[in-house]
């Protein structure tokens, strides 16, 4: 699936971009700001990790923790709470690319780090937290 396709962007006949799940990604991730943003810096405080990772799916994960759960908040996503530590150790991220992973990661106070699980795939964005 192209970019645009998952942004319903191009084409008029396609589905409202209401009906984008980045849509209603970007809409739990603001509704969830400051919960996720709690957790982080609690990662972080308690020494778990210096490279918070949240996880958004809208199915079944072992990874990470669930701290959201859509079935029980009525959103469209869930959220599973990791780190950088145990995308390596579960080998999503592979050891020969943590560095670079680490070199781009964003502040954590500023940003989350959220990878995006969908059925053509998954991929890391990193959404700033709303003030």
């Amino acid at each position: 699936m192209n970019p645009e396709e998952l942004l319903n962007e191009g084409n008029e006949r396609n589905k409202p971009a209401a009906d984008s799940p980045l849509i209603s990604l970007e809409r739990d991730l603001k509704y969830f700001n400051e919960s996720i943003k709690e957790v982080s810096e609690e990662i972080m405080n308690e020494g778990l990790s210096s490279y918070p990772i949240f996880i958004a799916h809208q199915h079944e994960l072992s990874i990470g923790e669930l701290i959201l759960d859509r079935h029980d908040l009525n959103s469209e996503w869930s959220i599973h709470a990791s780190t950088l530590e145990e995308f390596v150790e579960r080998d999503v991220i592979k050891p020969v690319l943590k560095e670079r992973f680490i070199k781009s990661y964003k502040d954590p106070y500023e940003y989350m780090c959220v990878f995006v699980v969908v059925p053509e795939g998954a991929n890391f964005v990193y959404f700033p937290y709303v003030k």
